[in-house]
């Protein structure tokens, strides 16, 4: 199943992160004058994702996309080039409006979310970000017009990267969310 494309960096298998890894420079694919946003810090629930929301390089199933806290986001250089692709969307996505990379997206509406910004970690200049840990939305690619019945090998190919295919999120982003829900509702003690 290696002939079934998922996502360029996925594509030769998953690389394995570094422990040592502080943050780095996210830049978009620009030749002139490139946006330029810097990471604070390791990333967290990176993952192969098939909504069609998300940014995803020519060609690519799947983009790879990870978490880090708001606050650890900072634009660096051409910050005049980004713009909200979607003002309705809870995830706020900043893309370049040059080559259409999506910079970072926070979350800012009353949600389990809230305060996270969504990143494509394949932009960092740097090496060792927390590699990608499962894959999500996956039946979603079908809906950006991938055959229904090559659904079987992309599955099978997510597995042999080690990326667990969910049609949602990994079972604890879900707990995550259902619990700040039941917290919020009252149905948990805060």
């Amino acid at each position: 199943m290696a002939s079934v494309s998922i996502h360029p960096v996925l594509d030769g298998g998953v690389k394995p992160g570094s422990a040592a890894f502080t943050g780095g420079t996210l830049v978009c694919a620009c030749a002139d004058k490139p946006v330029k946003v810097a990471i604070k810090g390791q990333i967290a629930h990176n993952h192969a994702c098939g909504c069609t929301k998300c940014w995803k390089p020519e060609g690519a199933r799947f983009s790879v996309v990870a978490v880090t806290a708001h606050e650890n986001v900072t634009v660096l250089e051409n910050g005049d080039k980004l713009a909200v692709v979607d003002p309705s969307a809870l995830i706020q996505r900043h893309a370049c409006k040059g080559c259409g990379v999506h910079m970072y997206g926070p979350v800012e509406r009353d949600h389990a979310f809230k305060g996270l910004a969504f990143i494509h970690p394949e932009r960092f200049q740097e090496a060792g970000w927390a590699e990608p840990g499962f894959a999500a939305f996956v039946s979603s690619i079908i809906e950006a017009g991938v055959d229904p019945s090559e659904m079987d090998g992309v599955r099978g190919r997510l597995r042999e990267l080690g990326l667990e295919p969910y049609d949602c999120l990994s079972p604890g982003l879900m707990d995550y969310i259902a619990t700040w829900t039941a917290k919020k509702s009252g149905v948990l003690k805060a």
